[in-house]
């Protein structure tokens, strides 16, 4: 079954533990929290404070998706906070390996995040490190951007690169009940949804449509 995780950069920063308690009622999988640090994208979010008080406010499963210059310096900073997943971008991390390996060594799940030019063969050499491998279907470091169609072939090559690892696919950018279910069939295991459900009239409603969209394909 395709995994929901709301993305809390749509969401109202002024009443987030409301927005968060508004979501529960659908059991989303995940929630994804981008932590943006101006520098590697455009724009800045939350930090290390802030993903402490979701974790005190929740149960869900958080995965943190730093994008950041040098994350491996906060790595053990957001475990410590909360973060079950740390997912960190290719461009960002020199030493790739040695920081998927600092994170596992932490105690959270281990991500990639790949921008849309960024190609899914980079990874060959760090799969055994990985849980999870996002793929960006928009340029990071804004919500509400449009979708961008080439996406559905990387998630398939993606796929493909992976093989019988147990390594989940995750598609973050764009993404609501109309994608759905051609991400499924393409590959993805995890669809991270911001505006489509923070933005919509009943989010718990939104995120049981996403989730009602991406079984077609099965």
């Amino acid at each position: 079954m395709i995994k929901i995780a709301p993305s809390i950069l749509a969401a109202d920063f002024a009443a987030l533990g409301d927005a968060i308690a508004r979501i529960e009622p659908a059991a989303p999988d995940q929630l994804h929290v981008d932590v943006m640090d101006g520098h590697f994208v455009p724009n800045l979010s939350i930090g290390p404070p802030v993903v402490e008080s979701i974790r005190k406010r929740t149960r869900i499963p958080l995965d943190v998706h730093l994008m950041i210059e040098d994350p491996d310096r906060w790595v053990e900073t957001y475990v410590r906070a909360g973060a079950d997943m740390v997912t960190v971008h290719v461009e960002a991390c020199p030493h790739l390996q040695r920081c998927l390996t600092r994170i596992r060594e932490a105690g959270a799940k281990a991500g990639v995040a790949l921008n849309p030019s960024t190609p899914p063969g980079i990874l060959r050499y760090v799969l055994d490190d990985l849980d999870l491998v996002l793929v960006m279907s928009v340029n990071p470091g804004f919500g509400g951007q449009s979708f961008i169609p080439a996406s559905y072939a990387k998630v398939r090559e993606v796929r493909s690169l992976i093989g019988p690892r147990p390594i989940e696919i995750s598609v973050d950018g764009g993404v609501g009940t109309s994608r759905a279910a051609a991400l499924a069939e393409a590959g993805a295991d995890i669809l991270v949804a911001g505006t489509a459900v923070f933005g919509a009239p009943d989010p718990v409603q939104a995120v049981k449509d996403i989730r009602s969209a991406s079984e077609v394909s099965k």
